[in-house]
């Protein structure tokens, strides 16, 4: 199938297209990397009648790493973020959940930034920023610039709290603190296939090896990302991943059961957990 006719705008610098955005939000999308615009365009999900190719925009192509964290831009792609190897030091979990993402040909055109925007509950960019308790920044003409947590960001399935006239400027993602190991792992049917279940940890701990904070994060166990904190089973990493299955609450569909997805959480919880410790641990 081919998309719909549009009207393309190719704006050369941040503030035009935030211009456009004013102009036209309620009837446009912007484009960046396409990898779901594209396909939706494609089998008419969306038809939007202007679309805004924000490729231009090449100061937003930038992953900068600080002392307080990771800052990914709008144009970065998932592959920069993969090969930053300061990002990778600093917030290892970007890496480790990034190169499961799809395929190499995808991440070398799809933007981190444009996976969060996208909400996709089965995505693993947006559970990274919920665990690590991630921002956005957005900027439109109406209200400057603004920052969501990610907490507040993903609001359903396919829906953040970005507006009609926002346009997601970066991604900021902290450096974990403390003692603190990461880890991510999932289960699909095929290598690049979207996960059946995804599980990102973060386990932090005292000089003694002692549990001082244990959470989890979730892909396609729900509508969107969910972080359990499992604290308070301490180093029984078992018991661990059966408080976090509990307030899980997966679907059937056409790929696998919601039991059989418990089954796999409970298995990559544990997993996943005992090796963010073992990071760590003295």
């Amino acid at each position: 199938m081919k998309p719909p006719p549009v009207v393309y705008h190719g704006p050369d610098t941040v503030d035009e297209a935030v211009r456009l955005l004013a102009e036209h939000g309620a009837h446009a999308k912007v484009l960046a990397g396409g990898q779901s615009l594209v396909p939706m365009l494609n089998m008419r999900l969306t038809a939007p009648s202007r679309l805004i190719d924000v490729n231009r925009l090449d100061e937003l192509a930038y992953v900068r790493t600080d002392l307080e964290g990771v800052r990914v831009g709008a144009l970065a792609r998932h592959a920069d973020v993969e090969r930053a190897t300061h990002a990778f030091e600093a917030v290892p979990l970007l890496r480790q959940a990034v190169r499961t993402v799809a395929h190499p040909t995808i991440r070398n055109r799809g933007t981190t930034v444009g996976s969060l925007v996208h909400a996709d509950p089965c995505a693993e960019m947006p559970a990274v920023l919920a665990l690590l308790d991630g921002e956005l920044l957005l900027r439109s003409e109406r209200g400057g610039e603004r920052v969501v947590k990610a907490a507040d960001f993903f609001v359903g399935p396919m829906e953040s709290a970005c507006q009609e006239d926002e346009l997601a400027v970066e991604a900021y993602f902290p450096k974990p603190k403390g003692r603190t190991g990461t880890d991510w792992r999932e289960m699909s049917r095929r290598n690049g296939d979207y996960a059946l279940c995804g599980v990102g940890t973060s386990v932090r701990v005292t000089e003694a090896g002692e549990v001082t904070s244990a959470k989890a994060v979730f892909i396609a166990m729900g509508p969107m990302p969910r972080v359990v904190d499992v604290t308070a089973a301490g180093a029984d990493w078992d018991a661990a991943a059966e408080i976090a299955v509990e307030q899980l609450e997966p679907e059937d569909d056409i790929h696998a059961s919601a039991e059989y997805r418990k089954h796999l959480a409970r298995i990559l919880t544990a997993r996943s957990l005992r090796a963010s410790y073992e990071a760590v641990a003295p």
